[in-house]
């Protein structure tokens, strides 16, 4: 079983209305992330998207993705 991800862009006092209006029910579990800088760090908002979208949710599977990543770029630092 591969879990749906589905992001919204709401406000507090929106986010309520726009579950029911997905149709989502009350006891099903949902991720909040709440933004008090406003995009403090740009594009971490985007990237931790495209790493949940792809999957990727544990702390292990994220590291993997990091992992890989160094690996890739170390050929262009030498």
């Amino acid at each position: 079983m591969t879990a749906q991800v589905e992001w919204i862009e709401s406000t507090a006092g929106q986010i309520t209305a726009d579950l029911m209006r997905r149709g989502v029910p009350p006891e099903q579990r949902i991720m909040v992330t709440i933004d008090h800088k406003q995009s403090l760090i740009p594009g971490r908002f985007d990237s931790r998207i495209r790493v949940m979208t792809a999957g990727l949710t544990t702390d292990d599977d994220i590291d993997h993705l990091i992992d890989g990543a160094i690996e890739e770029v170390q050929q262009y630092i030498q």
